[in-house]
């Protein structure tokens, strides 16, 4: 395992609770707005929860609620872990007082009718480890709540660990190690071959609609291709495999990228800039997948 460096100093004020009724989730959410709204020059505070918790808050909070904003966490957490950050990125910056000064109450998803996969739920406890990293610099004071009743006992162990104010948090790099461990499932037998050193955006977009996927998202796929092989620069390979929406792309690169935080880190502008595709592919796929061996790094981009 790769030595990283200490985690910064940190301004970062990022903090669980966890809840099993509606009772424990008004004890811990309102002493914090109640904090958030007793800060002086500090704009709104932020509560992003699930619809029923909002209407508890609305109704414990009385007058009070119009000093609160109040976001559905449908509408806030619309997708992969680095969407979640590009939304936090976004709303800090357009929103926010000096040095990010802030806070933010955060309820994640995880209900629905299937409720988060395994895998999903790896990527989120990724994001929670990593948050302290990308937002360290700022002034945000964050609040994660998890519903103990929705989420599970396991989820909940591990995002324990991603957070600085409990007793087993663990050192971000650390924890985002850990879960890059985990070994990717082999190829399939029938995964596609593509020639030459750098795969063709007009190949990957063929290949794709061949497999069912839309012209957009076609073109998307093949966006975050070229972009990520790009990033690692000569390529050892590339294949396909898959059909719409599940269409996926691995590139074999002999560089290591040997960076947690590679593709999250929101770039300065809306223009890419050389070495930023993987934040784009990250934004654009389900799961981008980055393992460092002895020989290089696989990069594995699936869309849907």
């Amino acid at each position: 395992m790769t030595a990283h460096p200490a985690p910064p100093p940190t301004q970062f004020d990022h903090r669980i609770t966890v809840f099993a009724s509606d009772e424990e989730f008004l004890a811990a959410a309102l002493p914090f707005l109640d904090e958030a709204l007793a800060t002086p020059g500090e704009p709104p505070p932020v509560a992003i929860a699930a619809p029923g918790n909002l209407d508890l808050l609305r109704d414990a909070l009385g007058s009070d609620a119009k000093g609160v904003v109040l976001v559905p966490h449908a509408e806030w957490y619309t997708g992969s872990a680095a969407n979640a950050v590009a939304q936090g990125a976004g709303y800090l910056a357009a929103n926010a007082g000096p040095g990010g000064r802030i806070h933010l109450l955060m309820e994640p998803v995880w209900g629905g009718r299937a409720g988060r996969s395994p895998r999903e739920a790896a990527e989120w406890i990724r994001y929670e480890a990593l948050a302290n990293l990308l937002f360290a610099p700022l002034a945000t004071t964050a609040l994660c709540a998890y519903d103990s009743r929705v989420a599970g006992p396991a989820v909940v162990a591990a995002a324990r660990r991603a957070h600085p104010d409990t007793e087993v948090y663990e050192d971000p790099f650390r924890l985002a190690a850990e879960l890059d461990a985990v070994p990717l499932a082999p190829l399939p037998a029938d995964a596609e071959r593509l020639p030459g050193p750098a795969p063709s955006a007009d190949a990957v977009r063929t290949w794709a609609t061949v497999q069912g996927l839309p012209a957009a998202d076609a073109e998307l796929f093949a966006t975050a291709v070229t972009e990520a092989a790009a990033v690692l620069g000569p390529l050892d390979g590339a294949v396909l495999w898959g059909e719409a929406p599940a269409c996926v792309c691995e590139l074999r690169a002999p560089r290591r990228v040997d960076d947690p935080l590679a593709g999250f880190v929101p770039p300065p502008s809306a223009e890419l800039e050389p070495g930023q595709g993987l934040w784009f592919a990250r934004q654009v796929c389900t799961y981008v997948d980055v393992r460092d061996d002895r020989e290089g790094t696989s990069v594995r981009l699936q869309f849907g």
